[in-house]
């Protein structure tokens, strides 16, 4: 028996003002609700621009409390529980004095927060200093038991790792979103551009190959200059939703923003499962050196 639920991705840019992000992805959430949407997932850290382009001690006062009484998370189950989405919301989170996490939120239908997931991987490179700014994830890896869909969620690096799609599809996920800020340094993407590209879409098209299950990446769009000076980052977009087989159920430019609804059929995740057994058939009794971080002669 079919079990369609509609997926809404919001491909947005970014401006300075935080406030202004928020209200504009707001609309964008009413939009996509309006559209069909029924589970709705933002771009990684969606307030703001991505601010991780450099080192800067102030921008630390960007980051909010994420719990029940935050007052994002409060908008955010109001326009959950009144247009009967589910949402997950990438967010700036302040947990506690010089303690800071790159964190998702997640609310039900009826507008109840359901927890948060908060990032495991911390990646550290030109443009991307995230390690800076965010301690990595404590809570490992989560499944949400929504109205619509058992929903997992991972956040932009963790996207690269295996593990972590694995160990999330093993607690029940049949979508695994993944909300992200990726894009091209200016002076790389002539010679590495297409590469980059493909790398990252093909990953993820495993992770859904892989553990039967479908993948929902969120990307946000435009060109966001470095706050020094120094260049800046053009994130492509194309944001998508691809099935169990890596097969794109629908994807957005790279170019301009996007609300992007795509259909899916749950019930794909256990046909396909049955057709390719690979739970079934993990030697999960061979991978202990899976612990280390490598592996001597």
């Amino acid at each position: 028996m079919d079990r369609k639920v509609s997926l809404g991705l919001i491909q947005l840019s970014a401006g300075e003002n935080p406030e202004e992000n928020f209200e504009k992805t707001l609309s964008a959430i009413e939009e996509a609700s309006r559209s069909g949407a029924q589970i709705i997932c933002t771009q990684e850290l969606f307030k703001t621009r991505y601010f991780c382009q450099i080192e800067n001690w102030d921008y630390f006062s960007l980051a909010e409390p994420v719990n029940e009484k935050s007052e994002t998370i409060k908008k955010l189950s109001k326009i959950a529980r009144s247009n009967k989405v589910v949402i997950t919301a990438s967010l700036f989170e302040k947990r506690a004095e010089g303690m800071y996490h790159n964190t998702i939120a997640v609310i039900d239908a009826d507008g109840k927060f359901l927890g948060k997931y908060r990032k495991m991987h911390i990646p550290d490179d030109p443009h991307f200093y995230e390690k800076f700014y965010f301690t990595p994830g404590d809570l490992g890896y989560k499944v949400f038991r929504t109205k619509y869909a058992d929903i997992g969620t991972l956040i932009c690096w963790d996207q690269w790792f295996p593990e972590a799609a694995r160990l999330t599809a093993m607690k029940g996920a049949q979508i695994i979103f993944y909300p992200t800020a990726i894009g091209w340094l200016p002076e790389e993407k002539e010679e590495f551009g297409d590469s980059q590209y493909n790398a990252w879409e093909t990953v993820q098209k495993g992770h859904a190959v892989a553990n039967g299950c479908f993948v929902a990446c969120v990307n946000r769009v435009g060109f966001e200059p470095s706050p020094d000076g120094n260049g800046g980052i053009a994130f492509w977009g194309q944001s998508f939703v691809c099935d169990p087989y890596g097969q794109i159920v629908k994807k957005a430019p790279s170019d301009k923003e996007e609300i992007l609804i795509a259909e899916i059929d749950l019930s794909m995740v256990e046909k396909t499962r049955i057709v390719w057994p690979f739970f079934r058939d993990r030697r999960n009794d061979s991978y202990q050196d899976l612990t280390k971080k490598w592996l001597e002669d």
